[in-house]
């Protein structure tokens, strides 16, 4: 009952007029960014934190929700209409989508693509709603070697699974960890890597880190690297669907929020795993002429499947962002920074100090899913038209937020330059295949694990023993090696049975 008091409190802050409209304005910015290809909700979120500095938390949270999720429902729309995903995450849709929509039936495949989304995002936030505040109570009691073992946790699962190899990514993680080196000592107050520059004793914004390695080096990229946004090809058919696409598509879309769920909660590499799990166990279960549909004609399950996968498993992230500050995601590290940026620290303590801002933001989850069906039903022709927009003007439009963005922050010539050479950075980065998430993550998380390592320490009175002798501990450091180690094993055995 105080979960149910709390979120009505909620309600009431997120539907004051102007949350609603952030709420809209965010829903309809991150569905424009979902349909153009190349730029994702990261991308969208990292560019707008300096310009939101100065509005109120709760609305700027519900803003960079609203892009969030926005972003995931958009990616559908070119996928089925042009073979063109928005985001990774809608690569498993055009598989199946843009066939019905080459055999004229793009209207269903929009149609079950929304409802799907909206109907997997609405059970996933209350699983949220249900589960985000125990797993904030069991936090509590956590001391500072459980939390400096569950940061390691997070280090190692989103370096090890982002990345294309492990190495990549503990590279990227410790370029991270540097950064957040960078400024004045919390205990001692000494100066560490400034270099003399007085502009970087106060560390390196994680605004400016994060624009600058998605924002910035997401243009320079496609200017170096991309071609252009190809043309429209599939007409659009009316967006409705059947009485045989609803009896086919509601047992996918409640199958793949069960599988999509768990893995929000895990830093199991994003919604690629889910919606692949999803659409395989689509196929599997097909019969007759619905099978026959795979790969040929277009089995609308196959897009109903991964879409709700894929909004089940963005939604369910914010239990782990919002209980235990830990991102599973490139967008979800991110707008931990936007977090932080306001002063706020999530984690257990979160439900308790920000009470009223985490029930407004959960309740705008609710808000948004509804939002996003309203706007993407009858408004798909408006998304598809965004694409006839020259891609120079597109990506200089993403330059100018940026660089306007952070000189404002602080009025520092310095930070352009730190912006622009971020910018090449994550260029390098992008070129190499190397992740740039644990980038961020090593940044956010690297100060608070060595403010618990030293906690620890002091508890242990400087012996490492005390990570073992408590039981939470030794099983988040078992967690540790398994992540590192077993891939390795299951790789090597998976070798020598194919050798054999």
């Amino acid at each position: 009952m105080d979960i149910f008091n709390q979120l009505l409190q909620g309600f009431a802050t997120a539907a004051t007029p102007i949350n609603l409209i952030w709420c809209f304005v965010g829903c309809a910015l991150g569905t424009a960014i979902g349909v153009l290809p190349g730029i994702g909700p990261a991308v969208a979120v990292a560019m707008l934190l300096p310009i939101t500095v100065k509005v109120e938390a709760t609305a700027s949270m519900i803003f960079f929700a609203g892009i969030y999720y926005g972003a995931m429902y958009g990616g559908s729309t070119t996928s089925i209409l042009l073979n063109t995903p928005g985001e990774t995450a809608s690569m498993v849709t055009a598989m199946e989508g843009n066939k019905m929509a080459k055999s004229g039936r793009a209207g269903a495949a929009l149609a079950t693509a929304a409802i799907g989304s909206f109907v997997a995002g609405t059970i996933a936030t209350v699983l949220v709603t249900l589960f985000a505040p125990i797993v904030a109570d069991l936090a509590v009691k956590l001391g500072p070697p459980e939390y400096f073992m569950l940061m390691l946790l997070a280090f190692t699962t989103v370096s090890a699974v982002l990345g294309k190899s492990t190495v990549r990514g503990m590279t990227a993680l410790f370029i991270g960890l540097a950064a957040g080196l960078v400024g004045l000592d919390q205990i001692s107050a000494q100066a560490r890597y400034t270099g003399g520059v007085p502009e970087l004793l106060d560390g390196i914004e994680i605004v400016l880190v994060a624009v600058g390695l998605f924002a910035v080096a997401e243009a320079m990229y496609a200017v170096l690297y991309e071609g252009r946004i190809v043309d429209t090809q599939n007409k659009l058919s009316r967006v409705h669907m059947t009485r045989r696409d609803w009896r086919r598509s509601w047992p996918a879309w409640l199958r793949a929020t069960a599988i999509g769920a768990p893995f929000g909660c895990i830093p199991a590499g994003g919604t690629e795993i889910p919606t692949f799990l999803s659409y395989a166990v689509e196929k599997k279960l097909a019969k007759g002429e619905d099978k026959a549909e795979f790969g040929t004609q277009g089995a609308i399950e196959g897009v109903a499947g991964p879409e709700a996968a894929n909004n089940a498993t963005v939604t369910m992230a914010m239990i782990p962002l919002l209980t235990l500050g830990i991102p599973t995601s490139n967008t979800t590290a991110i707008l931990l920074g936007a977090f932080q940026n306001y002063g706020i620290q999530p984690g257990p303590q979160l439900f308790t100090t920000s009470s009223s801002l985490v029930w407004a933001l959960i309740a705008s989850l609710y808000i948004g899913n509804v939002m996003l069906l309203v706007l993407n039903l009858p408004m798909v022709g408006l998304w598809v038209k965004l694409l006839k927009i020259p891609k120079p003007y597109l990506y200089a439009g993403i330059l100018i937020f940026a660089t306007v963005g952070v000189y404002g922050m602080r009025q520092s010539a310095f930070d352009l330059f730190l912006l622009y050479g971020i910018g090449v950075l994550g260029v390098v980065m992008r070129r190499f295949d190397f992740p740039t998430a644990p980038v961020v993550v090593g940044m956010i998380l690297g100060p608070l694990a060595e403010a618990q390592l030293r906690n620890a320490m002091s508890i242990g009175e400087g012996s490492a023993m005390v990570f073992i002798e408590r039981p939470v501990s030794l099983i988040l450091i078992v967690v540790v090696v398994a992540v590192l180690v077993l891939p390795r094993l299951f790789k090597r055995w998976a070798g020598r049975k194919a050798v054999s």
